[in-house]
C-alpha cells in the first residue's frame, strides 16, 4: 500500500498510474480504521491493481478537493488518475470484495 502525504502528494500522477485502488479515510474514523486492513487484505494480492492511501488531513486538502471526497471513509477505482467508480461509507467485507471485482475487471480486461 502507497500513503500519499505531504511529502509524495506531488508525484499522485505518477503514483496513480494504472488502476488504483485509492481509500481517502480520516485518522479519527472508527470506520475509516476498521475498513483499512479488509481493503488490505482484498487489493494486495492481485497483480491488476494497487492501493493506495490519502489520509483526509490539511496537507491532503487539493486531493481531497480533486477527487470530490465529501466524506471518510470514500474508496475511489482510478485509472491513470481518473475516478472510474467510488463506494462512500463502510462496506462489509463480502460487499467490498464483490464490488471491487465487478469494478476491476471491467477496467482490466
Amino acid at each position: 500500500m502507497i500513503t500519499i502525504n505531504a511529502f509524495n502528494k506531488k508525484d499522485i500522477d505518477e503514483i496513480l498510474k494504472g488502476v488504483c485502488v485509492v481509500e481517502v479515510s480520516g485518522e479519527s474514523c472508527a470506520n475509516c480504521l476498521t475498513l483499512m486492513p479488509i481493503l488490505d487484505r482484498l487489493v494486495s494480492p492481485r497483480k491488476d491493481c494497487q492501493l493506495v492511501h490519502i489520509e483526509a488531513d490539511p496537507t491532503t486538502e487539493d486531493l481531497i478537493k480533486r477527487f470530490e471526497v465529501r466524506q471518510a471513509p470514500t474508496i475511489l477505482i482510478t485509472k491513470d488518475g481518473v475516478v472510474c467508480e467510488r463506494v462512500v461509507g463502510f462496506q462489509p467485507e463480502e460487499i467490498l470484495e464483490i464490488w471491487l471485482d465487478d469494478k476491476l475487471e471491467k477496467l482490466t480486461k
